[in-house]
């Protein structure tokens, strides 16, 4: 059954980082002009392999996307065995470029790829950074999901092959039936049938559709008129009740919540991007 915190979790298609962008934003990703940009102090070298340096940057970055943590809190084993990693990697890289593997169209395609992945990263970093999402932000954001969700039922349901045995269950149930012992005598569903057609409480999002269609036009107490067709056969339903749906507390998703808000935000960012990009597809 579907609920809040689930959605927020689930509910968020738009990973940070992951979409690449047509043309960088003024704000976002042009870079800044040798006048105006801060000098950056240059990252002292580690090690050198064949001329090509290795500095404690690069050393930083690699850590943190091999430990998922900042480099600052790895162990000295740790730093001086994924230097000698980066040693290797180096040897390896040049033995391909003297081989011309960086002219071959695939490494090519992977390369540009993986620039384009970074450069993405950074933009959306840097956007994230300057654009944070406020707390009535955050609060909306709850408060749209909390209204937007399903309502749930409480059901028995009666299952037959055939709309002629439907047909014949309702004019029953019409004529005073007691709808739980004819679940019990005549529903071919193994799951409710021996409790008189009970399905308990759900939402109609976690049925078929044609049953859930006919379950939201139902009034409580009542049965329906018609038999409902799925692709497990025909149901005749009777709805006991329905409520709203139990939501988290604000605090217990907040920050799953102000998550799914940023990146919401993030979404429409690239949508402007897009709106103003020149994007052409061939066949």
């Amino acid at each position: 059954m579907r609920n809040l915190k689930t959605a927020l979790l689930l509910g968020a298609t738009i990973a940070l980082g992951t979409t690449a962008c047509t043309k960088p934003a003024d704000d976002a990703a042009k870079p800044a002009s040798p006048a105006s940009a801060p000098a950056e102090k240059a990252s002292p070298t580690l090690v050198t392999v064949n001329g090509k340096a290795i500095n404690s940057q690069m050393l930083d970055t690699f850590l943190q996307a091999v430990t998922g943590k900042p480099a600052a809190e790895a162990t000295k084993e740790q730093k001086d065995s994924l230097l000698e990693q980066l040693v290797n990697m180096t040897l390896a890289a040049q033995a391909a470029e003297k081989d011309g593997l960086a002219a071959t169209a695939d490494v090519k395609a992977r390369l540009d790829l993986l620039q384009m992945q970074i450069l993405a990263e950074a933009a959306s970093e840097k956007y994230v950074k300057s654009h944070p999402v406020s707390d009535d932000e955050v609060k909306a954001a709850y408060d749209s999901e909390v209204a937007n969700m399903p309502k749930e039922y409480k059901a028995r349901h009666i299952l037959v092959e055939k709309k002629e045995a439907a047909d014949a269950i309702i004019k029953e149930l019409q004529a005073g039936g007691d709808f739980a012992k004819i679940a019990k005598a005549q529903s071919k569903d193994p799951g409710s049938a021996a409790k008189g057609g009970d399905l308990g409480w759900f939402s109609a999002q976690t049925m078929v559709k044609p049953f859930g269609d006919a379950l939201a036009k139902l009034e409580k107490g009542k049965t329906t008129t018609e038999p409902v067709q799925t692709e497990y056969g025909f149901h005749v339903i009777q709805l006991e009740d329905m409520r709203a749906p139990s939501a988290p507390a604000f605090e217990e998703v907040k920050e799953q919540v102000k998550m799914f808000a940023q990146r919401k935000k993030l979404q429409a960012y690239l949508d402007d991007l897009r709106k103003t990009a020149k994007i052409q597809k061939t066949d």
